[in-house]
């Protein structure tokens, strides 16, 4: 009796671990949600998307710089160039801004050359300056609105080619008709919305980011052109 028991206690205790070890494989076995998956399995429309968000990036981070670059401003610049008008040394203003590589010295410097012309003629010739700089720093921004519009229509496409997929196979099917066969196709149709959504997305805020820094630099470049027609008023000391 003692080892008849001892038997199922073992027995018992093989086959609850077999099960244990049938239930890790299955676990293991079990697909999972990758990227990289996900990514595969969104189809061609996928290639587009990726190149859409590499130029993206691309073009923020180079605009990023160059706007950074073009904010950057020397703390006694205008001072400098006041004192040099002032005592008449006009050839000293124009190598300042000549060693200076910043749009307000680009601008700055028309306004020099222009010294002794009505001042209406000064003042335009500035302003044509300052246009060309900011147009210069919006270089590839309408691309990166383009990217953001774009992207989420990408995806959409992709979702309605995938669920034609998804109802042809069903179609194909007959009476056979399988609900994972359906729920597959739906979920790999819907890949591309969420990738041309989140493409999307990034590159509208990244946008935004780059015309709020533009938007600093015009307000700069305002700032010191009316500085500057100001010291053309003011008399010599």
């Amino acid at each position: 009796m003692l080892l008849s028991f001892l038997l199922n206690i073992q027995a018992g205790t093989e086959e609850a671990l077999t099960d244990t070890l049938a239930h890790a494989e299955a676990e293991l076995a079990e697909p999972t949600l990758s990227f990289w998956n996900l990514a595969l399995k969104g189809g061609f429309v996928m290639i587009p998307l990726a190149i859409l968000s590499i130029v993206a990036i691309y073009i923020f981070i180079e605009r990023y710089f160059a706007i950074s670059r073009a904010s950057n401003e020397e703390t006694n610049f205008m001072n400098n160039i006041r004192d040099f008008i002032h005592n008449g040394r006009i050839d000293s203003a124009k190598s300042l801004c000549r060693n200076n590589q910043s749009p307000i010295a680009r601008m700055i410097a028309k306004g020099i050359v222009r010294i002794g012309r009505p001042l209406s003629d000064i003042n335009a010739a500035i302003e044509n300056v300052g246009k060309l700089e900011i147009a210069k720093l919006e270089k590839n921004i309408a691309v990166l609105a383009t990217v953001a519009g774009a992207a989420p229509m990408l995806g959409f496409l992709g979702t309605v080619m995938g669920m034609i997929r998804a109802f042809f196979n069903m179609a194909q099917a007959g009476p056979n008709i399988d609900i994972s066969l359906l729920a597959g196709g739906i979920y790999e149709a819907m890949i591309t919305t969420m990738t041309g959504l989140a493409v999307g997305i990034i590159a509208f805020i990244c946008y935004n980011i780059l015309v709020a820094r533009i938007e600093k630099v015009v307000f700069m470049l305002e700032a010191r052109a009316t500085e500057f027609m100001d010291l053309l008023h003011e008399p010599a000391s």
